[in-house]
């Protein structure tokens, strides 16, 4: 969760930048691939700070989010979402080409700590605040979670009669999973699936977005890592799958923030996590990605409604 999300693509997305090698001096976030835009409510600032988002549009929906919040105690914001996976835009943090960005407890934790076995939301935030890099720390978490997932369609569930993700071991051998190719290589995948449910598809494929919704309501996949907030679930009347050894654990949105950042923030980005729930998440994700109503606007209509505008 990655964590890179499989929504249907927006008019949120911009370029998504290549995703950067490791050991590479290239900077992440350069002039022709990113989509940074500056503003502030009047006046001059003393404080400014850039605030970054993965390349999904639930991602960038937060960050608008976060950049509004900010705004509206008078902090200088400039927008550089759509940067790419967690692979790619950790560097930038780390690096200081972005300041803010929203994470996801349990899918950063697993990044960070390949060995962290905990699974309920206050552990969690518990081992991810001591995971988390030199410089860097992460602010309040919210009550709004969007987790992992494994989803399959009802013809399926019934053909195979598929309850829970163990279920899927007596069919591994017509097994085909599409996921975002870092899908491959993470716990939080196939590794994860091998070494904690004893499962390997006989196929994977590497997709983004709505190719990935597409795959499996065409038939082209059985099964689909789509993650809880995304519209296409219901829309589809895909079944998600249980996960009682919980694998993809606890997801909750917190901010990730530079450490000199952080006093600067925390009020405004504190009280968005105070106020955030899943439902009002995935109502903003309904807006923009079937809607198909700017970010801006929902993430404008949200802070009002909470009363943070």
């Amino acid at each position: 969760m990655t964590r890179t999300r499989i929504l249907g693509v927006g008019l949120l997305l911009a370029a998504v930048v290549p995703l950067a090698a490791c050991g590479s001096s290239t900077n992440p976030l350069t002039p022709a691939t990113s989509a940074a835009s500056e503003s502030s409510t009047g006046g001059a600032s003393s404080t400014s700070v850039t605030v970054g988002s993965a390349d999904f549009p639930e991602a960038a929906l937060l960050g608008e989010v976060y950049a509004q919040a900010l705004e509206a105690k008078g902090i200088t914001v400039k927008r550089q979402f759509n940067i790419g996976s967690r692979e790619t835009y950790l560097k930038a943090i780390t690096g200081g080409e972005i300041d803010v960005i929203a994470e996801y407890t349990g899918s950063l934790l697993n990044y960070l700590d390949k060995s962290a076995s905990v699974s309920k939301p206050d552990e969690v935030y518990a081992a991810l605040q001591k995971a988390v890099p030199q410089g860097l720390t992460v602010l309040d978490k919210s009550a709004a979670e969007d987790k992992n997932s494994l989803a399959v369609t009802k013809e399926t569930a019934t053909a195979w009669s598929l309850k829970a993700i163990p279920d899927l071991a007596a069919h591994q051998s017509e097994l085909t999973i599409a996921a975002p190719p870092e899908f491959k290589t993470r716990q939080q995948g196939l590794v994860g699936l091998k070494s904690v449910y004893n499962i390997t598809p006989a196929e994977f494929r590497p997709l983004q977005s709505q190719a990935t919704v597409d795959a499996l309501k065409n038939g082209q996949v059985k099964a689909a890592n789509i993650f809880s907030t995304d519209p296409s679930i219901a829309a589809n009347g895909f079944v998600v799958l249980e996960d009682p050894k919980s694998l993809f654990g606890s997801d909750n949105v917190v901010p990730l923030v530079r450490q000199e950042k952080a006093d600067s923030v925390k009020a405004a980005l504190n009280a968005v996590s105070a106020k955030l729930d899943t439902p009002a998440l995935a109502d903003m994700v309904k807006q923009v990605v079937v809607d198909k109503k700017d970010a801006n606007v929902v993430a404008k209509a949200w802070l009002t409604s909470a009363g943070l505008l």
